[in-house]
C-alpha cells in the first residue's frame, strides 16, 4: 500500500482496530509461549504483545498443540498472524506472507559429551536419531537424505524437541536435531549436551501472515519491527530470554566451583542456620539458591520472581516475607517453604524421592505436581516414584493432557530441569565440602602429631 493512500474498507488492520484486538497463533514451548505464576511469557509472546501494544490493541493468544498445527490453522483463518519460531522458506512463501526476520536459527545435530561425536552427515548412518514430526528438523533430515540415502531416523508426535534433548542428555537416545535457539536454552540445564554440526544454512525466523491481496497488517508489522529493532528493544528482548543461555555451557561447573569460594562464604552461615532450623541440609539450600539466583540476592527474573531464593510474590506473601530482596528473609522463607512441601507430601513417599518431589513442587507448585502424580497413576506408573512422575510432568504442557488436569496447564519440563540441576549442584557442593572437611581433619592430625 502506498503511503498516504486510504486503507481498504475491509483491510485486516482496520478489522483488528474495530474489534479492539489482534489474534496471534503460537504453540507452547520455552522459545514461544508459556504461563508463569505472574502471567504469560515467552520470547514470541512478548514480541507479539509489544506489537499489539504498538497498535493499541489487546492481544488474544490462540494456542496450537504443536508446531505442525500452527500454519494450517493460520491458513484456516483462526488468527491474524502466527508467531511460533517459524522459518521463512521459499516453499512457505508460496502460501504465506512473511514480515521481516527478527532472528536466525540453525538446525543442529546434538549428542552427549562422552559419546561418539558425529563429524559429518555420513556419521549419522546407523545412529539412533529421533525428532518431532512436522518440525523444521524433520524437514532438514529429509533434505539431507537426498545426499545420504542410508540415513534413517524416527519421527514422533509424542515427544517434542526439548524432551528429545533431555533423552540425549540421559543417554536414552543417541542423537537428535533441534533449532539452535532451543538447543541454547536447554544447554543451560543440560550442559553436557554438545552440538556436533549444523545441517544446512542459517534460516530467518519471522511472523507469518496469510498471503492475501491485503498487506495492511504485515506492513504494520514490518514498520513495528523496524522501529523495535532500531530502538534497541529487540536486542533487549533477545538478551532477556537468551542472554543467560548464551553464557551457559559445560564449564559452568567450573564457574560454580569458583563461586563456591568467592560468593558462598558470604551467605553460608545464613544457609546453615536455616538448614538447622528446618532440618534441611544447608548444602541443598545452597544448591537451590545457586540454581535460582547464582547466589545473587538482588536477582530478578523475567517472570517476576526475585531474591536469593527467587520467591514469587504470592509465595513470599504466604510466608510473611515482606522484602524478597532481603537475603536473610529470602533464605528463611525458601527453607520454610521447602520444609512445608516436604511435610505435605504423602507419608508413603520415601527418600530420596520425597526430596525430588518437594524440589519439583518448589518450582512448579504442589498442585501441578499432584496433577502429574495422578496422570502417572492413570498411565500405570508409580505416582510415588520420581523417575515415573518426571516422565509425565512435561505432559502438563500438552493440551491432550492439561485440559484434563484439575489445575490446568503447567510448563512441566521446568521442574524436571530444576531438580536435575539442583541435584547436580548439590552433588558437586557436597563433594567440595566433604573434601574441605577431610583436608581440615588431616591438617589437625598433623598439628597434633608429636614431633620426631
Amino acid at each position: 500500500m502506498l503511503a498516504g493512500c486510504p486503507m481498504p474498507e475491509k483491510s485486516q488492520l482496520l478489522v483488528a482496530k474495530r474489534a479492539g484486538e489482534i489474534a496471534v497463533l503460537t504453540y507452547p514451548s520455552t522459545t514461544t509461549y508459556y504461563e508463569t505464576p505472574d502471567g504469560a511469557a515467552g520470547f514470541e509472546y512478548d514480541l507479539a504483545k509489544a506489537f499489539a501494544d504498538h497498535l493499541g490493541l489487546r492481544l488474544r493468544v490462540v494456542v496450537a498443540a504443536r508446531f505442525a498445527d500452527v500454519l494450517p490453522r493460520l491458513l484456516a483463518g483462526e488468527a491474524a498472524f502466527a508467531a511460533a519460531n517459524i522459518t521463512d522458506t521459499e516453499e512457505r512463501r508460496a502460501r504465506l506472507r512473511f514480515a521481516p526476520s527478527y532472528r536466525q536459527v540453525r538446525q543442529q545435530v546434538v549428542y552427549r559429551l562422552g559419546d561418539e561425536r558425529p563429524a559429518k552427515a555420513e556419521d549419522l548412518i546407523a545412529r539412533d536419531i529421533e525428532v518431532r514430526s512436522g518440525t523444521p528438523s524433520a524437514e532438514h533430515l529429509r533434505e539431507l537424505k537426498q545426499s545420504v540415502p542410508d540415513l534413517t531416523w524416527t519421527e514422533t508426535d509424542a515427544v517434542g524437541p526439548e524432551e528429545h534433548l533431555q533423552l540425549v542428555w540421559e543417554g536414552l537416545l543417541d542423537l537428535t536435531v533441534a533449532d539452535s535457539n532451543v538447543v541454547a536454552l536447554n544447554r543451560q540445564y543440560f550442559p553436557e549436551l554438545q552440538v556436533a554440526f549444523d545441517i544446512g544454512n542459517p534460516e530467518p525466523v519471522a511472523w507469518a501472515f496469510r498471503a492475501t491481496d491485503d498487506a495492511s497488517l504485515s506492513d504494520a508489522a514490518a514498520s513495528f519491527l523496524q522501529e523495535f529493532k532500531r530502538s534497541g528493544a529487540l536486542a533487549q528482548l533477545i538478551d532477556r530470554y537468551y542472554g543467560p543461555a548464551s553464557h551457559s555451557n559445560f564449564i559452568n561447573l567450573t564457574v560454580f566451583r569458583a563461586r563456591v569460594h568467592d560468593r558462598l562464604p558470604n551467605y553460608q552461615q545464613l544457609l546453615e542456620d536455616a538448614g538447622t532450623k528446618y532440618k534441611i541440609d544447608w548444602r541443598l539450600l545452597a544448591a537451590m539458591a545457586y540454581q535460582e539466583s547464582y547466589w545473587n540476592p538482588n536477582s530478578v527474573s523475567y517472570t517476576g520472581v526475585r531474591g536469593f531464593m527467587m520467591l514469587t510474590r504470592d509465595t513470599a506473601a504466604e510466608l510473611g516475607v515482606d522484602d524478597r530482596l532481603d537475603v536473610a528473609a529470602s533464605i528463611e522463607g525458601g527453607a520454610r517453604y521447602l520444609r512445608d512441601l516436604l511435610d505435605r507430601l504423602p507419608s508413603r513417599i520415601t527418600p530420596p524421592d520425597r526430596l525430588w518431589f518437594a524440589l519439583a513442587a518448589y518450582n512448579t507448585g504442589i498442585y501441578h505436581l499432584e496433577d502429574a502424580r495422578i496422570l502417572t497413576q492413570e498411565q500405570k506408573g508409580d505416582p510415588d516414584r520420581w523417575t515415573d512422575v518426571r516422565q509425565r510432568l512435561p505432559l502438563l504442557a500438552d493440551p491432550k493432557w492439561h485440559t484434563r488436569a484439575k489445575y490446568g496447564y503447567a510448563r512441566g519440563d521446568e521442574p524436571v530441569r530444576f531438580v536435575n540441576r539442583v541435584r547436580a549442584y548439590y552433588d558437586v557442593l557436597t563433594k567440595i565440602d566433604d573434601d574441605e572437611k577431610a583436608r581440615r581433619a588431616s591438617r589437625a592430625l598433623k598439628l597434633k602429631a608429636p614431633a620426631i
